[in-house]
């Protein structure tokens, strides 16, 4: 029973002869709350086992004939489901005076709304207990039975195993659809409303009782759902029930609600209100329903019942569907409106995919007037115009299948995608070694950006085998396709190798191009980076002060392509503890940034995110906190709520909160970014890993430490998949979950974690020749996940 519903002293009414006690097995407690027709108590079962358990009894006065006899309804009705998200029954009966009752599960929670509330859940959490809640009723229905009174109240959640479980309770109107029940007919009393009017469906305002079938439970879902994205119901309760019965009949039957967004925006100066407690502003909030969340909840809501879901799992489905970022069937069926979700859905595949398209296609250019000096530049630009076109044709092709006529229903994952590719470019391209190796690139690209490492990796590897076969050993093209494949070496914690990759790309660059060419700076800055990873800052600051030395002289020193040579020095002094250096680059950076794309842009976010976390180490939480927000707001206004960039400032701003002690205000940060990740990125994305592990440091800190554990192993789990179990994140993630066991009084398994953590450092002493100072940031200069 709810957790909010006061509790009372209990007053035996219940049977003169036995006051305390019912069917000689259960001992009242208290009374919990009570219904239209049944009276529910806290009691306590003495035989066969002892537990706490929920005891309902017809009310007095309630217990004649038709009463009893939905009341006798609906204790068979509970007897046939068995879902973890419906309330259990364990037993029914009668009391000595002949009043029915029956013996369930006490659900220890709130009600589902107030729980979200509680919480500040944001909206795609919100969603997923949501979905939770639509399969067990799927459940009942399949099982023959109606609810007909679906409410917040009759969904209350409680934790189970550190999880939010919703727990459907009160069966009390239920209709059996396919068989009777019980032999005894009950007939709907005319003019008596079964159900709570704010989330009863039209045809159940006919009070006939005659023609209600699974889809009026449709329709309570979705005024549920409507009040758990806006806050508010469809209707306003005061204005449905001041006209009476025949008013809100009419209202129910013939009035449209608003859309949640149109809701939304009309509610003024509790808009703020409603926002903060989903996690988020009310602008984010309204772009976040409009659209996708509109049409599933009209849908369900819909007054003729042939256009709503068919069934809960249905609706389920499309809630999915968009937290998967895949089309809705409730939306408007356009291939532009599906592509459009196909982008949004993988827009970090489609994106990396898109620049280096552009780059093929608009660097070609630039391409041609470094091949200048060549004796046949010409011809090679004609070639190279050649092999991007071809290159853009067959991506273009190749993405074409998200296209509904392509796709043929099928859902087209961006993995199948590139899959797909990866196989037509071994199969099909033998014969023309040029386009294979450009395409080799462009696909392994992607697939790194996707954080897929082991499919990067050999196309990436075949495309500088091919290129070298082409090209020759000291071509342009091989420092270019070398550079890229040391950027997937680094990331993975090859450092030699990727090492080795940058220096030939130097050295090919050097002589090709000359000492002060801006090609030449990007492969130094990736030079410094490996360096940076490893600890080995004396080597990496000249680098990075040398790059920045040649894109000054070639460019001036306030053009964009200066900051993040300037950012990644500022990372440098940072790690070296260096904080007063380290501000003045962040500071140059972010006015350079500034300067040349306004206030607003997201490479200004990243500067203040940049300077936040410097602000934190330097002990001035203050300013961090107002920069991080900064950060946030620009994010959150450019590229939407649910865009990874945003992950990664949440995921800052709960680092900083948790280093505070202010965990509370940390956990919700923690969970809505690692959604965020998990949803744009995958589960096994670096991104998801890290935060996941965070989390992980949060609940150990607080000392919740079941939370703790089961994160922990998580972590380590997509930590080893993703870099592999050599990885210094790997060992990282040992440390932390060892420090977890220790307080946990569990020293001989914490050895064991510390035991593998030493090894893994050492063998990245022995593999790369210098001690490793600090985890490999990853290659956007953005901090995540540093905090221990």
């Amino acid at each position: 029973m709810p957790d909010d519903i006061p509790t009372r002293t209990f007053r035996s009414d219940v049977d003169p002869k036995s006051p305390d006690m019912i069917g000689h097995k259960y001992r009242l407690l208290e009374k919990l709350g009570e219904g239209g027709m049944g009276v529910v108590y806290k009691a306590e079962q003495v035989e066969p086992v002892r537990r706490s358990v929920a005891v309902k009894i017809i009310k007095l006065g309630m217990d004649t004939k038709d009463v009893v006899a939905r009341f006798e309804r609906e204790r068979q009705t509970l007897a046939v489901l068995d879902h973890p998200c419906i309330a259990k029954v364990y037993d029914a009966g009668a009391t000595e005076t002949g009043r029915p009752y029956f013996v369930m599960e006490l659900v220890r929670g709130i009600s589902i709304t107030k729980y979200c509330d509680k919480h500040k859940l944001a909206t795609q959490e919100r969603l997923k207990l949501f979905s939770m809640v639509c399969m067990a009723v799927q459940h009942a229905h399949q099982k023959g039975v109606i609810h007909r009174d679906l409410k917040p109240s009759n969904v209350l959640v409680q934790v189970q195993e550190d999880r939010p479980t919703p727990k459907i309770i009160d069966f009390g109107i239920a209709k059996a659809t396919e068989r009777r029940l019980t032999e005894k007919t009950f007939f709907t009393q005319q003019g008596l409303i079964i159900g709570t009017p704010e989330y009863m469906s039209p045809e159940q305002a006919e009070m006939s009782g005659l023609d209600i079938d699974t889809r009026t439970d449709i329709y309570s879902l979705g005024v549920m759902l409507y009040e758990l994205l806006v806050g508010v119901l469809p209707f306003d309760p005061a204005t449905l029930r001041a006209g009476g019965i025949t008013e809100i009949q009419r209202i129910i039957r013939e009035k449209e609600p608003p859309k949640v967004s149109t809701r939304l925006s009309g509610l003024g100066s509790f808009r703020s209100d409603i926002a903060e407690s989903r996690n988020t502003d009310p602008n984010s909030l309204r772009k976040e329903l409009s659209g996708d969340l509109d049409w599933i909840t009209m849908k369900a809501m819909a007054k003729d019942r042939t256009r709503r879901y068919a069934s809960a799992s249905e609706l389920a489905a499309d809630i999915e569907r968009y937290l998967k970022h895949e089309p809705v069937s409730a939306g408007p069926p356009s291939a532009v409106y599906r592509i459009k979700k196909y982008v949004r859905r993988h827009r970090v595949g489609v994106a990396a995919a898109a620049l280096v398209i552009l780059a093929l296609l608009g660097g070609i250019t630039g391409t041609g007037i470094g091949l200048v000096k060549a004796k046949r530049a010409e011809r090679k630009a004609v070639v190279e115009t050649l092999t991007a076109q071809q290159v853009s044709d067959f991506l273009v092709e190749l993405f074409a299948v998200s296209d509904p006529s392509e796709a043929r229903g099928n859902s087209i994952t961006a993995r199948e995608i590139l899959d797909r590719g990866a196989g037509r470019i071994e199969k099909e391209l033998n014969d023309q070694p040029r386009i294979q190796a450009r395409l080799m690139e462009t696909m392994g690209s992607v697939y790194r950006n996707l954080g897929l490492y082991d499919q990067a990796g050999p196309m990436l590897e075949n495309s500088l085998e091919v290129t070298r076969r082409l090209n020759g050993s000291e071509s342009l093209e091989v420092a270019e396709s070398a550079r890229i494949l040391g950027i997937l070496y680094d990331i993975q914690g090859r450092y030699a190798e990727a090492e080795s990759l940058f220096l030939e790309s130097i050295a090919i660059m050097e002589q090709k191009l000359g000492p002060a060419d801006q090609e030449l700076a990007r492969s130094v800055n990736s030079l410094a980076v490996v360096y940076w990873n490893q600890g080995r800052y004396g080597e990496a600051e000249p680098l990075f002060l040398r790059a920045l030395e040649i894109k000054q002289k070639a460019l001036g020193h306030d053009h964009p392509d200066l900051a993040n040579t300037m950012t990644n020095l500022g990372v440098l002094y940072h790690l070296q503890q260096n904080y007063e250096e380290s501000e003045t680059f962040f500071q140059r950076a972010l006015e350079v940034t500034e300067k040349s794309h306004g206030p607003d842009h997201p490479d200004v976010a990243t500067n203040l995110n940049n300077l936040g976390s410097l602000y934190e180490d330097m002990g001035r939480n203050d300013e961090a906190e107002s920069v991080y927000l900064k950060s946030l707001a620009i994010w959150e206004k450019t590229l939407g709520p649910e865009h990874t960039d945003v992950g990664i400032a949440l995921h800052n701003m709960a680092n900083l909160y948790r280093d505070q002690g202010k965990y509370e205000k940390a956990e919700p940060l923690y969970r809505r970014s690692h959604a965020i990740f998990e949803n744009a990125l995958g589960a096994d994305h670096p991104y998801a890993a890290i935060s996941l592990r965070e989390q992980a440091n949060l609940y150990r800190d607080s000392e919740r430490y079941s939370e703790a554990e089961r994160r922990y192993r998580l972590a380590l789990q997509s930590c080893e998949k993703i870099w592999g179990p050599d990885h210094l994140n790997v060992a990282e993630t040992l440390e932390n979950f060892a420090l977890l066991l220790r307080n946990m009084n569990r020293a001989g398994e914490a050895e064991e974690l510390e035991a593998r953590a030493a090894a893994v450092r050492s063998r990245h002493e022995k593999r790369n020749g210098d001690k490793m100072g600090t985890v490999p940031i990853f290659p956007v200069p953005i901090f995540l996940g540093r905090k221990k």
